[in-house]
């Protein structure tokens, strides 16, 4: 599922330089060579839960990536609260709509959310 972040993906992508994030093609935001996304390593971690065990719970993270990431997150955690804030609302919005019974919700419908500020075509916003 695509989730169209508009300008948001702009405003928090600028900053991504030296870390292990990439938004991948349905425009979420991952840590390193995974699928993991940022969302659930910041709500662990606003969980209690410890880097070691965000490594341990999700195997195909690197330690050194789930301490980059929290430490972006603390250095951004205002721009990175809206970003997820906003990607949730828009999640719950397609949700809805498909539980109402709205017409059929196609691929494209959906992969036409994200746009990059560059192209309109790279979803990856760097």
């Amino acid at each position: 599922m695509r989730v169209n972040h508009g300008n948001n993906i702009a405003g928090i992508a600028s900053t991504f330089r030296a870390t292990p994030l990439f938004f991948d093609e349905t425009g979420v935001i991952r840590i390193g060579r995974s699928r993991v996304g940022l969302s659930v390593v910041i709500g662990q971690y606003e969980s209690g839960m410890a880097p070691e065990d965000i490594v341990r719970a999700y195997d195909s993270l690197r330690l050194a990536d789930v301490h980059a990431t929290i430490a972006y997150y603390l250095r951004h955690m205002v721009e990175v609260k809206e970003f997820l804030r906003r990607s949730e609302l828009e999640t719950d919005a397609i949700r809805d709509r498909a539980e109402a019974g709205d017409k059929l919700i196609t691929r494209d419908s959906l992969l036409a959310g994200v746009r990059s500020p560059h192209d309109g075509n790279d979803t990856t916003g760097l």
